[in-house]
């Protein structure tokens, strides 16, 4: 919740209207209710630190955080940012496991 809320600071109900539980996943919220571009996207993403890029990274990676409902525009916008700040094997890993869920 505390990247959640660093990314959409205008947060004030981190509950879900349509599934009517609290968010449980950062980036689907964040791409389908609050980003209105790929360039808003981006500069959410910026806000992070490169520890809690990471943690989300691994969290994609682990299964615990969902690509599912994020918009394409905005996954390339995720990747573009991992690839200039973590490291662009990361952000290669990301699309191709975008494209596999996806599939």
């Amino acid at each position: 919740m505390s990247i959640l809320r660093k990314l959409v600071p205008e947060l004030v109900d981190p509950t879900c209207k349509h599934a009517g539980h609290e968010f449980r996943s950062v980036l689907p919220p964040v791409s389908q209710h609050f980003s209105r571009t790929f360039e808003d996207f981006g500069q959410r993403l910026l806000k992070l630190s490169d520890e809690e890029l990471d943690y989300l990274l691994q969290l994609i990676f682990d299964g615990m955080e969902s690509l599912h409902c994020v918009r394409k525009e905005h996954v390339d916008a995720l990747v573009e940012v991992v690839g200039k700040r973590i490291s662009k094997i990361k952000a290669a890993q990301l699309l191709e496991l975008y494209k596999y869920v996806g599939d």
